[in-house]
Parts: structure tokens; sequence; C-alpha cells
């Protein structure tokens, strides 16, 4: 399977001012071909094609003057950024299709955005060098912080630049399949909440850490910090900086934590089961700072390519479950019981539950039967 590896870059002053030009050319590239495409669709003309793009945009564009700088970048990275724009069209028009609201209209990009990207393919001829230092075309040899190693040699390259200021490198590799974890028997339902972040069937619950929680001091006088500063001014950048600073580490400490946490569930469970929570409609309602502190969707993702990654088994049971009304017990539905009330007693069986220990038992159990229930194996006959 395909994985991302990132890793901290520390370019000197030179070759971030070369990073600029680069992520300057590939955001014009993008900004001029998302704007050829919103003409000929207000003209009722066909989409032009990529290499049509490539060649009026890339190539007849840099003879020109007002675009002859576009030569201070690769012509993969150009490229590759119409290959890019031509992919978040495609998810458009897929989510179109399917109903749902996972992908927007592309927009413009600024150069104003916290976050810039230029992606590198093979055709660049990026190259990790054996100092241990990556070669990126046009910009040299920059410094690699390496917490750990690749796997196996990469396919492509996305240098990135956040809001804080801090460069990254993030390779696609291909990992090795030889990764299996050895069988265990033992399998997990798992109940996610505000008060205990997760509560496990066994039994156990993981406290909420509630990072940002924690930091939203020192962010608030940050932001009071930056508000007071003119507009335009060096000081207003370093003040913006600060507080995107301050975020990026509470957003880390969500990242290490979740990551631990689901590595350590996939390591102990053959299989592990969670709801198939709405969190874009929870975000909605008055929990929504705790619910996006929270950060459900990414621990569920890593639950999911990491079990896919081991050897695991992975399954999402129906939001609409009333894990929280069913005893675990004889599964006798007790009715709807409000948030405040945390123990409760079966009153077909008479078990006294926990109520999230409970859930998790119940999600288990639903798990466990949906994936034996699970369409397998061929219906017709053997000729």
């Amino acid at each position: 399977m395909l994985l991302r590896y990132r890793y901290r870059l520390y370019p000197t002053l030179s070759q971030q001012q070369a990073l600029a030009r680069t992520f300057g050319c590939a955001r014009t590239v993008y900004n001029d071909a998302l704007r050829v495409r919103k003409d000929a669709y207000a003209a009722g003309m066909p989409c032009p094609r990529i290499g049509d793009l490539s060649k009026s945009l890339i190539t007849e564009a840099k003879r020109t003057p007002a675009r002859e700088w576009l030569a201070d970048a690769p012509v993969g990275v150009l490229q590759q950024a119409l290959r890019d724009l031509d992919k978040a069209y495609r998810n458009f028009f897929a989510t179109l299709a399917n109903g749902g609201s996972n992908f927007g209209k592309p927009r413009f990009k600024s150069k104003r955005d916290g976050r810039q990207t230029a992606r590198y393919t093979r055709s660049d001829y990026f190259r990790v060098l054996p100092s241990g230092k990556l070669r990126l075309p046009k910009v040299g040899e920059v410094k690699v912080r390496w917490s750990r190693h690749l796997p196996s040699a990469p396919s492509s390259v996305t240098v990135i630049k956040d809001a804080a200021g801090r460069y990254f490198a993030s390779f696609v590799v291909q990992t090795d399949p030889s990764e299996v974890l050895p069988e265990v028997a033992h399998e997990a339902g798992i109940d996610l909440g505000l008060t205990h972040f997760a509560v496990l069937s066994d039994g156990r619950k993981v406290s909420s850490p509630k990072f940002l929680r924690r930091a939203e001091r020192k962010i608030r006088k940050a932001q009071q910090a930056l508000s007071r500063k003119e507009k335009g001014s060096s000081n207003r950048t370093k003040a913006r900086t600060r507080v995107a600073r301050l975020r990026a580490l509470a957003a880390n400490a969500r990242k290490d934590h979740h990551h631990k946490l689901s590595t350590q569930i996939i390591r102990e469970n053959q299989a592990v089961y969670v709801e198939n929570l709405s969190v874009k409609g929870l975000a909605r309602t008055r929990l929504s700072k705790s619910i996006q502190d929270a950060g459900w969707s990414m621990f569920v993702a890593m639950l999911e390519y990491k079990a896919a990654r081991y050897g695991r088994a992975f399954h999402r049971v129906d939001r609409w479950l009333p894990s929280s009304q069913t005893c675990h017990v004889c599964f006798v539905i007790d009715g709807p019981k409000p948030l405040n009330v945390r123990t409760w007693t079966c009153g077909a069986c008479g078990t006294e539950h926990d109520r999230d220990v409970n859930a998790a038992r119940v999600i288990l159990a639903a798990g466990r039967a949906e994936r034996q229930n699970a369409c397998g194996g061929a219906v017709r006959p053997a000729a």
C-alpha cells in the first residue's frame, strides 16, 4: 500500500527564496489553468486537455515577457500543478454524482495562503543523497531531519511550507507487505466520547487530553497581540506566525497522541470496531469546539489505514445503532437516557451497566455480527 512519510526540512535563506519562487510558479500555472477551464465552461466549450494546457500555459508562456519567470521552477512541478487541478475537478464531479459534500469546487490559490506546496515527481530528478540531504532541482541540497527510515524509494515528494513558517518534505512510498503482525485472539469495540476520548470494550478508558483547551489561554493572548499590530507591518507578520505556531503545537500534540493510541490498539487486537459517526454534523452543535478538539475523524482514519497495513480487520458499525440504550447481555433496548445518566440497570435482566463500557461492548457485538454476515465468495455455482 502507498503511504506518506513526512520529515522536517531546514532550507537556508537562499533555498527558501528558491522554494518561494517554485511555490509561486506552481500557483500561477494552477490559477491560469483554472481560469481557462472556467472561461471554457462559461462559453459552452469543451474542457481543454492537460496536454493543450501544458503547451499553452507552460511551454509557450515561458516565451512571453509576462510569464518568462516560469523557467525558475522545474517543468515537472508545473505539469504536476495541472494534474492536481484535473484531479480536483474529478473529485468535485464525483462528489456531485454521489450527492455528497466531500469535495468542493476548485478555487484560486493565493500567495497569502498560510500553506504553500510544490510537488516533485521522478521526472524532476529529485534525489535523497547518501549524506542524508534532499537534492531538489533549482533549489539545491536541503537539510532533512530523518526521524525514521524510508521503507523504499519514494515516487514523489511534496515540499510544504505551513503557516508557522516551517518546511516539510512529504514522500510517497510503497510499504513492504511483510509488516503484517502475528494474529491475536482479542477484538475491541471502541466508543468515542468527550468525557473520555475512547472507551474500549474490555473496560479501559482513555482520558480526553483536550489539547486545544489547554493551549487556549496562550492562543487567546497571542491573538489579542496580533489584533493590536498595524496591518502590513513586520510586527504583524511575526505576531501572525506566533499564533500559527501555538496552534501547530496543539495540533502536533493531538496527532502524536492519536498515533500512539491507534498503534497500541491495532497491535493488541485482531479486529477493531467503531461507530460510523457523522463528525461534520456533530460539529454544528454547541459542542463544536470540544468535538473538533477531540479529532475523532483523524483517529478513526489512523485506525483504518494501520489495520490495513498490519493485517488487522477494521469495521464501522451503523451510526444509528442504539449502543447507549441496548444491554450487551440480553440485547434488550431499554430506551433513551439523558447524557447525565452514566450508569443504568437493564429492566430485562437486571444487569448494572457503565454507560460507555456497555456502548463499547454493544459496538463490539454489532461489529462481529455485521462482519460475519458480510458478503463474501461467489453466489453462482461453479460451471
